[in-house]
């Protein structure tokens, strides 16, 4: 294992990053999760075991890794502390390290994100309303809390009648809705969060900086996908962070330098749960088939996710984006039965014939799939599945490294 491995999402999210964190967790001192919050979900299996994370690193199942949740993570200490909880009830032991540095979402930051939705209609993100844009709104305002605050009772009094006036008052004079709890209320059980949460909350940045610094092994979990990035995906249905490579080590807190690792994880079809242009997606009927088997429901809200064929575009536009170094290809099973697979190689927008995503909206909703049909499969040897592999590598001109065959650990094969 390199002493840097990033593992990135090449799509929507919902790639099996996860997994994929997983086969290289074994051999990592640190896993870091370096972005986004509880609006993610990584689902594992290891044996008879189904372990769902929403904002602990998929390393926690390797009790010699330190868990890192980074600077750049943005947290509510309920949904944490009941994953810290489930997690220690099934028998595990945590070493746990949290960022004083993280921001918290707040009471108000979910309301606010439930009004900011209805309001933003087809031009919103598919919230899944946990308050995930208004704390990053408040970390730019600058009136956002960290972490480390509910450690110091009156600096988190001072700042929290600020951010409580403010976002309240959005709510009250903008939406003309009330919130219903109280600044004290919301102070006193914030304290207590605070208190529970202590033993974990340390400077991450500075003991990350140490590990590289002594050669330990440090593996970043990206969240989401590309295409959800805020400044470079499809905007403005996108996240509110960076889901590049790069903000590994503004997330993480780590300023690192020389050779490193980055996987992009590419799920064989392409899925996504929120509105905005897709452009492979199946109509009704085939994606219901395709979402079954392959399971196609959010982690973290449940919702039927939107399914579609490969779009090697939008995996060419993470290669270059994220300096991605190998492709991790995931659910290769869930197309096995299929006469022939279509997959995307271009678009045609206006009549022309388009190789890179565009940034314009109008012209992603205008796009039509350019598709390239390889022969199906029926089990992950044939060797159909390695013309479809052999398309991917030529199309992105980066190399499949690991292909997942299904949700155990040992359904994986590694390349050399």
């Amino acid at each position: 294992m390199s002493p840097i491995t990033i593992i990135v999402g090449a799509q929507w999210g919902d790639e099996g990053k996860g997994k994929i964190t997983d086969v290289f967790a074994k051999d990592a001192d640190y896993v870091v999760r370096f972005h986004g919050g509880n609006n993610a979900g990584h689902t594992l299996m290891v044996g008879n075991e189904t372990y769902k994370l929403h904002l602990i690193p998929s390393g926690v199942l390797y009790p010699e890794a330190t868990s890192i949740i980074g600077t750049g993570v943005v947290l509510d200490p309920a949904v944490l502390l009941e994953e810290i909880d489930q997690l220690k009830q099934r028998g595990l032991t945590l070493c746990l390290k949290i960022s004083s540095r993280a921001h918290v979402i707040m009471p108000y930051h979910i309301a606010l994100d439930e009004a900011l939705s209805s309001f933003q209609g087809e031009l919103g993100a598919g919230s899944t309303k946990r308050g995930i844009a208004p704390v990053c709104a408040d970390k730019m305002y600058r009136h956002g809390l960290r972490l480390g605050d509910l450690l110091e009772p009156e600096l988190f009094q001072k700042k929290l009648h600020l951010a409580y006036a403010f976002n309240t008052g959005i709510l009250k004079n903008f939406f003309n809705k009330e919130f219903s709890k109280t600044e004290t209320e919301i102070y006193n059980t914030h304290l207590e969060y605070g208190q529970a949460l202590a033993p974990y909350i340390t400077d991450t940045d500075l003991e990350l900086w140490q590990a590289y610094r002594a050669g330990k092994r440090l593996l970043f979990e990206g969240a989401q996908g590309m295409s959800l990035d805020v400044d470079h995906g499809v905007y403005p249905h996108t996240t509110s962070t960076n889901c590049v490579s790069h903000a590994a080590g503004i997330g993480g807190g780590l300023g690192y330098n020389g050779a490193v690792r980055v996987v992009g994880v590419v799920k064989a079809y392409v899925s996504r749960v929120g509105t905005s242009p897709f452009i492979t997606e199946l109509l009704p009927g085939e994606a219901e088939q395709l979402r079954k088997k392959g399971q196609e429901y959010g982690t973290t809200t449940g919702r039927p996710r939107r399914v579609g064929w490969l779009d090697l575009v939008q995996v060419r536009q993470a290669v270059r984006l994220s300096g991605i170094t190998e492709l991790a290809l995931t659910k290769a099973d869930i197309l096995s039965g299929y006469p022939t697979v279509p997959v995307c190689t271009a678009y045609e927008i206006n009549g022309q014939k388009v190789m890179e995503m565009p940034a314009s909206l109008s012209g992603l909703q205008r796009a039509k799939p350019i598709y390239t049909s390889v022969p199906g499969w029926s089990q992950t040897s044939d060797a159909a599945l390695r013309n479809f592999v052999n398309l991917i590598e030529r199309e992105t001109n980066c190399r499949v490294k690991i292909l997942s065959y299904g949700p155990q650990r040992a359904e994986t094969q590694i390349y050399d």
